[in-house]
C-alpha cells in the first residue's frame, strides 16, 4: 500500500511532472537487486546471516531488529490498504481483512516452493487489472513519454512537500526489506552461480513490469484528477477510487479496489517472508518454504504472527492508522542507507564472493547511490523532526546533504581503490566463476575492514541511533498527542 499510495499521490497532486523519478530508479533498483542476487547465488546464505558473521553481533542483531520493526509497520499499512479497498467495494471490513489474512497465511503454508510460486504468479497477474483502467481513461501518451525522460519539478508545489514525496517514491521502490527477501528467496529457490545470467534477465523483466505498473498508476491518477477540484488534494487510496467512480465510472473504481487488494496481499506476504527468513538466518532455525509448518514451526510462527498482529492493529478501534503509515515512510528513509552500505561491503568481500566481487565502476555507482540516499534520509529526518520547516530551510538542508553526499561518494571511491584494488587484479581470471561457491561460514577468514571502513561503520551506527531514535520519539509524541 505505501508504494501504491506514493504513486497515486504523485499523479493526483502533481500530474505527470514526477514521472521521471521512475526512470532514474531503474538502474538503482537493478544494481541493488543484482548484488543481492549474486550474494544469494554464490554464498547460499541469507542476507542477515552474512551481516552477522562478517560484521559482528551488534550489526547482525540491529539488521534483524530494525527489519522486524519496519516490517511490522509495513504489514499494517498493507492491511490498511485492504480495509480501504473493502470500503470502496461495500464489503465488511472485519471479515474481509480476516479473509485476506487467511489467504496470505495459506499461500506460504503448503510446504511446497513450487505451489507458492504458482500462487504468487496468480497474484502478480492481478496487476493486469490496471490495463482496462488505463484504457478507459486513455491518458495522453505524448505527455507521458516527455515527462518520463525529461526531469521537471512541479511548478505548483511546495518544495518541501515535493521532496518528501520523492523520498517516499524512492523508499517504497527500493525498500530495505527487499534486500533480505531477495537474497533468502534466491537461496530457497536453490539458484547457484551457474544461473546468475538467467536470473539477471528475469530481474530485468521484473523491474520493467514494476516500472510500467508505476507509470500506469501515476498516469491514471493524473488523468483522473486533472482540472478537477480534487487535484492537489490527495487523501488516500480510497479517495483515488472515489475519484475514479465520480469522474470515470463505477467499473474502473471497482477494478482499482481489486488491484489495491491484490497489491496489498502481495506486499504483506513478501514483507512477512523477508522477516521470517532473516530471523531464521540469525537464530539458525529451519526457514524454508520447502518445509511444512510442522517441520519449521518458528519460521511459520514468525510469518503468521506478523500477519495476526497487523490484523489486530487495523481492526482495533482507536489505532492511529495514518500515523503508522507516515512512520513506515520515515523509518524506511532513515534505514535504507545502512542497508545499502552493508550490501556494498559484502559485495566487495572476496572471501564471500571470490571472483564475483564488484567491479570498480559498480562500486563507484553504488557509492553515489548511497550518498544520495543519505542526503534524502537527512532531508526526511529534518522534515519529521521539524514539520513546519519552510522551503528556504529545506533548501539549506538539501545543500548540506548534497555536500555530505559528495564526500561519501569520494570516500567510497577511495575506499574501493585502496582496499580492493589488489583484489581486482587477483580476480581478473574469472574462468571459474560458474563453479565457484563460498566456503562454509565457519571456514571463512575474518572480515578485513580497513580503518576507513571502521570509521564509517561507527559514524553510521551513531547516525542510525540518533536519527532513528529522534524519529521514533517524534512519532511517539504525535501518537500520544493524538490520543
Amino acid at each position: 500500500m505505501p508504494a501504491l499510495s506514493a504513486r497515486t499521490q504523485a499523479g493526483q497532486d502533481y500530474g505527470t511532472a514526477l514521472l521521471w523519478t521512475r526512470l532514474l530508479l531503474v538502474p538503482v533498483l537493478y544494481v541493488n537487486q543484482e548484488m543481492v542476487l549474486r550474494l544469494g547465488a554464490v554464498s547460499g546464505v541469507g542476507h542477515a546471516r552474512l551481516i552477522l558473521e562478517r560484521f559482528g553481533r551488534f550489526w547482525g542483531a540491529f539488521s534483524v531488529i530494525d527489519l522486524f520493526v519496519l516490517s511490522a509497520l509495513t504489514i499494517v499499512t498493507e492491511f490498511i490498504g485492504i480495509s480501504l479497498a473493502l470500503d470502496v467495494l461495500g464489503l465488511s471490513r472485519p471479515w474481509g481483512v480476516i479473509a485476506a489474512a487467511v489467504l496470505v497465511m495459506a499461500a506460504v503454508s503448503t510446504g511446497s516452493f513450487r505451489r507458492f510460486e504458482r500462487v504468487s504468479l496468480v497474484l502478480v497477474a492481478g496487476s493486469l487489472l490496471l490495463i482496462p483502467i488505463f484504457l478507459a481513461i486513455h491518458p495522453p501518451l505524448g505527455a507521458l513519454a516527455r515527462d518520463f525522460v525529461v526531469p521537471t519539478m512541479p511548478t505548483d508545489g511546495v518544495l518541501s512537500e515535493v521532496l518528501l514525496l520523492i523520498i517516499a517514491i524512492v523508499g517504497t521502490t527500493v525498500a530495505p526489506w527487499q534486500l533480505f527477501f531477495q537474497q533468502s528467496y534466491v537461496v530457497d529457490k536453490r539458484i547457484t552461480s551457474r544461473f546468475i545470467a538467467y536470473e539477471r534477465i528475469d530481474l530485468g523483466i521484473g523491474i520493467g513490469l514494476v516500472i510500467i505498473g508505476a507509470v500506469a498508476l501515476m498516469a491514471v491518477a493524473a488523468a483522473t484528477f486533472a482540472s478537477r477540484p480534487e487535484y492537489g488534494n490527495f487523501t488516500d487510496a480510497a479517495g483515488v477510487a472515489a475519484g475514479l467512480a465520480r469522474h470515470v465510472g463505477r467499473f474502473p473504481a471497482v477494478l482499482f479496489a481489486l488491484a489495491l487488494i491484490d497489491a496489498c496481499v502481495i506486499g504483506a506476504s513478501a514483507v512477512s517472508l523477508a522477516t521470517a527468513y532473516a530471523i531464521g538466518d540469525v537464530l539458525s532455525l529451519r526457514h524454508s518454504l520447502r518445509r511444512k509448518p510442522r517441520e519449521a514451526k518458528a519460521f511459520y510462527a514468525v510469518y503468521c504472527g506478523l500477519i495476526a498482529l497487523a490484523v489486530a492493529l487495523v481492526l482495533a478501534p482507536g489505532t492511529p492508522l495514518g500515523l503508522l503509515t507516515n512512520a513506515v515512510q520515515a523509518l524506511a528513509g532513515v534505514l535504507l542507507p545502512s542497508a545499502t552500505v552493508f550490501l556494498l561491503l559484502l559485495c566487495n568481500d572476496r572471501a564471500v564472493l571470490g571472483p564475483w566481487v564488484n567491479g570498480r565502476a559498480l562500486n563507484f555507482f553504488t557509492g553515489a547511490v548511497i550518498a544520495v540516499l543519505v542526503m534524502l534520509s537527512v532531508i526526511l529526518t529534518a522534515a519529521v523532526l521539524f514539520p513546519g520547516i519552510g522551503d528556504r530551510q529545506m533548501l539549506a538542508v538539501l545543500i548540506a546533504g548534497g555536500a555530505l553526499a559528495m564526500l561519501i561518494a569520494a570516500t567510497a571511491y577511495g575506499f574501493e581503490h585502496r582496499q580492493f584494488g589488489a583484489q581486482r587484479l587477483a580476480a581478473s581470471d574469472r574462468a571459474q566463476r560458474h563453479t565457484w561457491r563460498m566456503p562454509p561460514l565457519d571456514a571463512l577468514p575474518p572480515a578485513r575492514l580497513g580503518v576507513l571502513s571502521r570509521v564509517w561503520l561507527i559514524v553510521l551506527r551513531g547516525y542510525l541511533i540518533v536519527a532513528g531514535g529522534l524519529v521514533l520519539l517524534r512519532i511517539a509524541a504525535l501518537a500520544i498527542g493524538s490520543g
